[in-house]
């Protein structure tokens, strides 16, 4: 599922297990500044993270997941099709790279704990009608972008994209390479998110052939309890065929998802699951927290709350979780993120390079990204746009040949200022003063002092250091970045409560 709002993604990405361990010793430690060095002068980043029991517990507040600034809650119909079209033709004097997300909303069965946008259903004859629409709208996007414009990330999301057949699978790449021009596998970033029980051994083969080089697997639990409590029945062996595959086909990065806070876990029995992934070495590993919104997710009524963990048991998972995959060699990206040290989003940490949108962590910061699709969300210029909620209202636009953007907001300066040190807290843990300086033409104690002033009670509980050339998250504040940008969201004292959004651990 694409990390497309901002409540908590619940489910928005092998050989021996021995053979993907080799070179993490001495590698998770980094480097921490020095004495009498400034903290803009600091080399390369301290990737450790240490998990505070009390600090977390005292900081565990709502707040946002800034795949965006300003977040989806500050999107508004003013923003247009009309006004989208407009940004996307200005856009071309840039040059900039292109993006593509696809939202393919069907599945099978429904998990009770998801929280996205999605029809359940068996019914496969409704993905044709709904690709002629997406081929449509396709046609209409990439008349907006000159030709030249390089393709060099796309993604599908869901729902579960495999729900297709293979012949539709095969159709949609072809339409997308005639309407865009998509870059080499060697450079492109080409990713899907897959079900595993949805994609079997000449699946993963085909998705390798049209393309794909990435990929994400939902497995969430492997405990037989958890998964009939939540609807979602898979085993490991048919899950760790899918990872087979994929190694053999040569994708080049394999992510897990898995999910604390579902009924019946504990930390042992979530421990039991992490140690079978822990063994097949992924490249990179997501584990996010469920939060049960029964009353704005209807399929999460059929779970049991009385099997839910409390809170304590879920911080207990959470500690568990990411002292033993610091121990197993993986790094803390952030934000429910880890990654294997000499992965490519690790490499991007190291040297400044990471970004994050609303496909979450990415190398390829510096392109225009356009959601394809039922509820897709682009980022295009300086504007958020997204695209109609429901089926019926996205084809009723498609077909009367209107792009079905519905809403969006186009970012003013202070707007783009703040994104810019929120993206570089949230995917560097650090910030140069002097950098946004001279990126926006300010001075920072100036403009920021206000917002510099929430720091304080979090650099005093050793959460982070700031001195005249920045700041620098320490590694017992990584895991609560999210409250250390809330200090620089111009619109959080406006959200009373934070109601829209889900607790930041």
């Amino acid at each position: 599922m694409l990390e497309k709002t901002d409540t908590t993604k619940t489910q928005d990405p092998s050989a021996q297990g021995s053979r993907h361990q080799e070179g993490f010793d001495g590698q998770a430690s980094g480097h921490p500044a020095g004495a009498g060095r400034s903290l803009a002068s600091e080399g390369a980043a301290d990737q450790r993270t240490v998990f505070d029991l009390e600090l977390i517990q005292r900081y565990d507040q709502s707040g946002p997941r800034y795949t965006s600034y300003p977040t989806a809650v500050e999107f508004d119909p003013a923003f247009d099709e009309t006004r989208y079209q407009q940004v996307c033709r200005e856009t071309n004097a840039s040059g900039r790279p292109l993006s593509l997300y696809f939202h393919i909303p069907f599945c099978d069965t429904v998990c009770f704990y998801c929280a996205c946008n999605k029809v359940a259903t068996k019914d496969r004859s409704l993905v044709q009608p709904y690709l002629h629409r997406v081929y449509k709208e396709l046609e209409m996007q990439s008349a907006l972008f000159d030709d030249d414009r390089l393709v060099e990330q796309l993604h599908w999301g869901g729902g579960t994209p495999t729900f297709m057949s293979a012949e539709q699978m095969r159709e949609l790449m072809a339409e997308t390479r005639k309407h865009f021009k998509l870059a080499d596998d060697e450079v492109g970033e080409y990713s899907i998110e897959i079900d595993p029980r949805e994609a079997k051994g000449d699946t993963i083969a085909l998705l390798r052939e049209i393309g794909f080089n990435r990929m994400s697997l939902g497995v969430q639990d492997f405990d037989p309890r958890v998964q009939k409590a939540v609807n979602r029945v898979q085993t490991e062996d048919e899950t760790f065929a899918v990872l087979e595959a994929a190694r053999r086909e040569g994708f080049r990065s394999i992510s897990i998802d898995l999910i604390y806070g579902l009924p019946h876990q504990t930390a042992e029995s979530f421990m039991d699951t992490l140690d079978k992934i822990i063994a097949v070495g992924p490249e990179r590993l997501s584990v996010f927290n469920y939060a049960h919104l029964p009353r704005r997710f209807m399929p999460q009524r059929r779970i049991d709350e009385d099997q839910l963990p409390p809170p304590q048991v879920k911080l207990e998972i959470l500690q568990a979780t990411t002292e033993r995959l610091s121990e197993a060699g993986w790094l803390y990206i952030g934000m429910d993120h880890f990654a294997r040290p000499d992965d490519e989003l690790a490499l991007a940490q190291r040297n400044g390079t990471l970004y994050r949108n609303f496909q979450g962590y990415s190398t390829h910061a510096d392109c225009d990204l356009i959601g394809i699709g039922v509820t897709s969300i682009g980022k295009v210029g300086a504007t958020y746009g997204q695209n109609r909620r429901e089926l019926d209202e996205y084809y009723a636009d498609i077909d009367a040949g209107r792009l079905p953007v519905f809403r969006g907001i186009e970012l003013n300066r202070d707007d783009e200022i703040r994104r810019d040190v929120i993206t570089r807290l949230i995917c560097h843990f650090k910030l140069d003063f002097g950098e946004i300086e001279r990126a926006w033409d300010l001075n920072f104690q100036n403009y920021f002092g206000r917002d510099l002033a929430k720091l304080e009670g979090m650099q005093a509980d050793g959460l982070l250091e700031i001195d005249s050339s920045g700041i620098r998250v320490h590694p017992k504040g990584r895991m609560l970045i999210r409250n250390i940008c809330m200090a620089f969201d111009a619109y959080m004292e406006a959200k009373q409560g934070q109601g829209g959004f889900s607790k930041v651990i």
